[in-house]
């Protein structure tokens, strides 16, 4: 398997309902535009252990607007119906899952066309449960990898569906001036046994950051500095006559952060990622 011919991929994380439902539809058609091969997006929590002050902040923005796991899955398939064609995948922790009831959070799940679910606080040896109705529901189970993963690598990289996320650096989310010396090593000791893209997340927050793991690993998730960007244009956003300045301003900057080289034309290539995330594992290039 030769990855460096796959596509590179571009995940933006964005949290549902921050600002309102009807700014994330619109935010998703803006990165999808600009190159985003799947969406990751966030269910509002009051306790994310995985996620620093920013995230937390559009969690709380969302949770105000009264944003949960159940809206969030909707607007999954609003997504959809609005144009969105890349893969979407949930971002969850495990607890809204519990309340919810997992038979019905996973026939809500494919009732309104969610690709992939991934739930950073529950540890790849408590999941097979959770993968084995993932794959009842045809939705990939999307696994993290870090640092610390050790001798569980390669059992964690074996088992992938869809991406495996490589998690750059230990602590919370949010964005980082540098990386540890030993990021390429360890993305390359994931890659010797995954099959699917190996994305790297966590801290990517400039366009040298995307250069670098463009380079690396088969692509980016990129968080904070979406929800930061996000955050900064709020007055804009909540102005009904100054909104559509401020989704030009942040298309600006998501050319500026990814838009290397040529533009992606993500809206024409996606179409072969329409069915379910598994097609980014396909990578095939033009």
């Amino acid at each position: 398997m030769q990855q460096n011919n796959r596509k590179k991929q571009f995940i933006p994380f964005i949290m549902a309902g921050d600002p309102s439902e009807e700014l994330t539809i619109d935010l998703a058609l803006s990165l999808q535009k600009y190159g985003a091969t799947a969406i990751e997006l966030g269910v509002p929590y009051s306790d994310p252990l995985a996620d620093g002050p920013v995230i937390q902040r559009a969690s709380i923005r969302a949770r105000k607007n009264g944003m949960n796991i159940e809206k969030a899955i909707y607007l999954g398939k609003k997504l959809k119906e609005n144009g969105v064609k890349i893969p979407i995948i949930l971002f969850t922790y495990f607890n809204p899952v519990l309340q919810l009831g997992e038979n019905r959070f996973f026939a809500l799940m494919q009732q309104n066309n969610i690709d992939g679910l991934l739930i950073p606080d529950l540890p790849f040896e408590e999941s097979s449960l959770i993968k084995e109705k993932c794959g009842k529901y045809q939705i990939d189970f999307i696994s993290m990898v870090a640092p610390t993963s050790n001798q569980r690598i390669e059992m964690i990289a074996k088992n992938a569906e869809g991406f495996l996320y490589c998690v750059s650096s230990l602590g919370v989310t949010g964005e980082r001036r540098d990386f540890d010396e030993r990021i390429e090593a360890f993305i390359q000791h994931v890659k010797a046994y995954s099959s699917v893209p190996v994305v790297v997340g966590f801290g990517i927050s400039k366009r040298e950051h995307v250069e670098k793991f463009y380079q690396i690993a088969d692509g980016v998730v990129i968080g904070s500095a979406i929800i930061r960007k996000i955050e900064s244009l709020l007055p804009l956003f909540t102005n009904s006559t100054l909104k559509r300045e401020g989704l030009q301003r942040f298309e600006q900057f998501l050319q500026d952060l990814v838009s290397l080289g040529n533009e992606r034309g993500a809206e024409n290539e996606s179409q072969r990622t329409i069915e379910n995330v598994k097609a980014l594992s396909t990578g095939q290039t033009d």
